[in-house]
């Protein structure tokens, strides 16, 4: 089970002081010593990720920060690792030592979840360390918060039981295909092998997909490229056709009219972000000055190729049409620049290794400053003159 993707992981940040026993409860909930605990403050440095099961709510990706007090040179570079995962998390676990409330820094962390609308839940640690007295007047001043020590396992099972029942009222997952087609339609799956196609197995969105038909009912067909027409002419009924973007322009001639067609990026674009936004920002790629300046995002890191889509394939697309002068920048992974307002356009790919509150923070920081952003496959579209076709299914929602 832990082989499911980051992307489809509810990720839970786990944020607070030094010694608030941050590495303490991660360790107690997964049963594993995952962080590195001592007394010495600042034990933690590089955030610490987990992903595991909390069943029965289902995968999650635990993040274990450093202390957002720490001092000196490091312990700012700490500090900024631990606030760079502000922007990835779905939930938050602010967690107290009991000894040591701090309302100040308490208040900082609150103001920074709901600039980027993250659900927390704050938790009273150690509680075996203080007096009734002390216990008496926390939990009169946090009546919501979870109290526990993480030493005592009955505390531990109690509050993965309250943190499953805080996630489960938040959390709805969203489908790829199962709210376009109804139970029993017919899809069929273009899947080109190309020397970027993985040997002996197929991509991540591509099998997602699947699964995601697999879950309402929907009958998948997977062929590639070259088998394609022959499988039309076999099947009496075909409800929509879906193809690698890179493969655009040869399935659009050969998918009759009639028949919807669209592409796993943009389908990615529409669970993972917002559909209406990257269709906007095409608009504006003919209006871009010779010199534009273009970020290219990629979640998932790889090893590239003459045929990477990403680092050369849209690049080249681009100049093609636009002309030769056109500044890219690439930034793949969670590395994404901080201040994004000099770009006249960002290119973002599909998003399948991301979670989609990751992608919304990514598209609000370019909205802020009023930067067009599209994605890999509605720009691909685009440049195969079928990008309206493409966004036929989704008509209702452009």
């Amino acid at each position: 089970m832990n082989t499911t993707p980051s992307g489809n992981r509810t990720h839970i940040g786990i944020f607070g002081k030094r010694n608030a026993g941050k590495s303490s409860l991660l360790n107690a909930i997964t049963e594993q010593k995952v962080s590195l605990v001592s007394d010495i403050g600042g034990t933690t440095t590089d955030p610490v990720k987990k992903a595991m099961e909390l069943l029965p709510y289902g995968p999650v990706l635990f993040i274990d920060t450093a202390g957002l007090d720490d001092v000196g040179v490091l312990g700012e570079l700490r500090k900024n690792r631990a606030k760079e995962m502000f922007t990835q998390i779905d939930f938050a676990l602010i967690v107290h030592d009991i000894n040591d409330i701090d309302k100040e820094f308490e208040s900082e962390l609150l103001r920074e979840f709901k600039r980027f609308s993250v659900s927390y839940m704050i938790v009273i640690n150690k509680l075996d360390s203080a007096d009734e007295e002390t216990k008496q007047q926390i939990q009169e001043t946090y009546p919501e918060a979870f109290f526990l020590s993480t030493s005592k396992r009955e505390d531990v099972l109690d509050f993965k039981k309250a943190l499953i029942d805080k996630l489960s009222k938040k959390m709805e997952e969203e489908t790829i295909i199962g709210d376009l087609l109804p139970y029993g339609s017919h899809v069929v799956l273009v899947v080109p092998i190309d020397s970027e196609a993985p040997k002996g197995r197929i991509i991540l969105p591509q099998v997602q997909l699947i699964r995601d038909a697999l879950d309402h009912g929907i009958i998948c067909h997977v062929v590639r490229d070259t088998e394609l027409s022959d499988t039309l002419e076999r099947l009496d009924k075909v409800d929509l056709v879906v193809t690698d973007s890179q493969a655009f322009q040869e399935v659009s001639k050969i998918v009759p009219e009639e028949i919807p067609l669209t592409s796993f990026s943009i389908l990615f674009a529409r669970q993972k972000g917002d559909l209406k936004t990257f269709y906007d920002g095409i608009k504006v790629i003919e209006s871009l000055p010779p010199d534009a300046r273009i970020l290219m995002a990629e979640i998932c890191t790889h090893n590239t190729s003459h045929e990477d889509i990403g680092r050369y394939k849209i690049p080249a697309l681009l100049k093609r049409n636009l002309g030769e002068s056109l500044r890219f920048e690439f930034f793949q992974g969670n590395e994404y620049p901080q201040d994004v307002s000099n770009y006249d356009l960002v290119v973002h790919c599909g998003g399948c290794m991301m979670t989609k509150k990751q992608m919304n923070n990514r598209l609000n920081l370019l909205n802020q400053v009023a930067v067009p952003v599209t994605n890999y496959g509605v720009l691909l579209a685009w440049g195969a003159r079928i990008l309206e076709r493409s966004m036929k299914p989704f008509k209702n929602e452009l």
